[in-house]
């Protein structure tokens, strides 16, 4: 998308932004959904392990960290909630123990024992070997970072960084997609990485045609509520950072987002087709949710903008105020006192990346059209106040969204 264009999008979501500041934030003692809505989130959890089935062994134990993710699910009581960097592992062990161990037990600063009946998780590309020279440093694998570079979604493990959807309601696992297997090469205009230096492809031919796009997994996830099926889409895109010149985890990240706004386009779509040989996109008149981590702001940081700013101007995705917290303000206006400089209103801020970084907006719950908005906020509570005490359990806090 050319310059001009992007900076058009970015004017018209801050217009939008500003005009719906009134976004309502509740961050204590929330009231449970009523059974004429539905309350849909995002949390990236960081319950993951640098070592094959640390979380396993750390949820075994009486891990802090948990018991304040845990907290802020039983203050929140989404109906349905996607858990990213959720260490996956074949047996959903990790998976059994959160839920038996800390979110059906009350947690100190949480809320009565919160059940899921219900859930939805897969293998994700995150630390599984290529057998490829993905970072070009003239070896395949290695220790440390160099094998997680080289694995098709970066790695220590295989499972690192997964996903996990959690359910009031029954999930249709039969009509599932996952699209962990799609083939980047596959989508048409994809942005294959140039080397500045060459202005050759920053893969030979050879690589590229194998490369996964998903870094994680790309997931469509049916779910049977009481106001219809809501489709869950979803994702954790690479972060846009820690490449080269190339920008490869820039273009990537953009284009793992353009694969969402490709499935919600309609049209004839015989590449995009999922690991069970499936193809085309979502139905015209499905209901559906995107949500997850998707390392992209709108208008700072690293990534290239367009790429959510074209999510969120779909005609098929819902218009509503942007989600918004006291704790977000505060940080931000914290960071622009020791002269950060940031486009995008810091109440919308979803994370607090460091001093580096500073705070922005990568955790999205997106409805569809068809849903109609009843209340929205991020649970960061103000510095001092009680209930912050169990929202450092991640850098990233839970976002969330009442429709009905």
């Amino acid at each position: 998308m050319a310059g001009m264009k992007t900076h058009a999008l970015i004017a018209a979501v801050a217009l939008l932004c500003s005009a719906c500041a009134q976004s309502t934030e509740r961050t204590s003692a929330m009231p449970e959904p009523s059974p004429a809505q539905l309350r849909l989130a995002t949390y990236n959890t960081s319950l993951y392990s640098e070592e094959e089935g640390g979380l396993i062994r750390e949820l075994q134990g009486d891990s802090a960290h948990a018991r304040k993710i845990a907290a802020v699910l039983q203050q929140v009581r989404p109906d349905l909630v996607l858990l990213n960097e959720f260490d996956f592992d074949q047996a959903h062990r990790a998976a059994d123990l959160f839920q038996q161990r800390y979110l059906e037990v009350a947690q100190p600063g949480g809320g009565e024992p919160l059940h899921y009946a219900y859930r939805y998780l897969a293998p994700v590309n995150t630390g599984v070997p290529s057998g490829l020279d993905l970072d070009n440093n003239g070896s395949v694998g290695g220790k440390g970072r160099e094998r997680g570079n080289d694995a098709w979604g970066y790695g220590l493990h295989p499972g690192q960084y997964g996903m996990l959807v959690l359910s009031k309601y029954p999930i249709d696992e039969k009509a599932a997609r996952s699209f962990q297997l799609l083939k980047w090469s596959a989508m048409p205009g994809a942005l294959r990485p140039i080397e500045p230096s060459t202005g050759k492809s920053f893969w030979p031919d050879t690589v590229w045609s194998q490369l996964r796009l998903s870094s994680k997994s790309h997931w469509d996830v049916p779910v049977n509520t009481p106001q219809g099926t809501v489709h869950v889409l979803a994702s954790h895109p690479t972060p846009p950072v820690f490449d080269g010149k190339e920008k490869r985890n820039a273009a990537r990240n953009h284009d793992e987002l353009r694969l969402w706004k490709e499935y919600l386009d309609g049209g004839d779509k015989p590449w995009l087709c999922d690991d069970q040989g499936r193809c085309g996109g979502l139905a015209a008149d499905a209901r559906f949710v995107i949500m997850g981590d998707l390392n992209n702001d709108p208008a700072d940081g690293d990534g290239r903008h367009e790429g959510i700013l074209e999510l969120l101007e779909h005609p098929r995705v819902l218009r509503y105020p942007t989600p918004s917290s006291k704790g977000a303000e505060e940080t931000g206006m914290a960071y622009a006192e020791k002269g950060m400089v940031r486009h995008g209103a810091p109440q919308h801020a979803t994370g607090d990346f460091g001093p580096r970084s500073g705070t922005m907006r990568l955790d999205y719950v997106l409805p569809s059209t068809g849903l109609s908005y009843i209340g929205s906020g991020v649970f960061w509570p103000a510095n001092e106040s009680p209930e912050a005490k169990i929202a450092d359990g991640s850098d990233h806090h839970l976002v969330w969204v009442d429709v009905r």
